[in-house]
């Protein structure tokens, strides 16, 4: 169990049944009477933001979160679907919960799967992905209007400003953390 004293940005509790993240913490100690801990908290899978204001002595279940190694597999109207790597078992996360992560997702990518109470939550997808590009602007040499950036569409749908030698059918590296362009793949 968590006391109040463990509060920090970051932790993971559960509260009413469900997991949550504290994403803002504040102590006050007034002149007479009990600190209070006001928090700020994200329901992990809803995302809403909730506010509290705890005193000293309170206590917290910590959240029975399990990370898990899984693979791609597919997309289903709204629905992204996930093997376990040992077990073979297959999950299923509402695009919802997936965030900017489904921008990078692409047939067979290993990624870190959430899971509270067996159910997945959310997803990690790798620092880097190598997406093929499949529509920009060609470049017109000698193009001296000063951009040194366009637009590109990868195959995931997910649209990036690329440098402007970057062609059609090419394969760039992208940030995830930032969704930004980071280096075109040789070979």
């Amino acid at each position: 169990m968590y006391t109040v004293a463990d509060l920090r940005k970051g932790l993971k509790i559960t509260l009413d049944g469900d997991p949550y993240i504290v994403i803002a913490f504040d102590f006050a100690k007034p002149g007479k009477g009990q600190a209070l801990y006001r928090t700020k908290m994200r329901n992990m899978i809803n995302g809403t933001i909730l506010d509290r204001t705890y005193r000293s002595g309170e206590t917290f279940e910590p959240a029975s979160l399990e990370d898990r190694k899984m693979q791609f597999l597919y997309k289903e109207d709204d629905h992204y679907c996930f093997m376990d790597n040992q077990s073979f078992e297959q999950f299923h996360v509402d695009e919802s919960a997936l965030g900017d992560a489904k921008n990078y997702l692409i047939d067979n990518l290993q990624v870190d799967v959430l899971l509270f109470k067996e159910k997945a939550i959310g997803i990690d997808v790798p620092n880097f992905v190598n997406l093929r590009v499949v529509q920009t602007d060609p470049w017109a040499k000698g193009d001296t209007s000063g951009s040194d950036s366009k637009p590109a569409t990868v195959e995931t749908g997910y649209v990036l400003r690329v440098p402007p030698f970057i062609e059609e059918g090419e394969l760039i590296t992208i940030d995830t953390r930032t969704g930004e362009y980071s280096t075109r793949v040789k070979g």
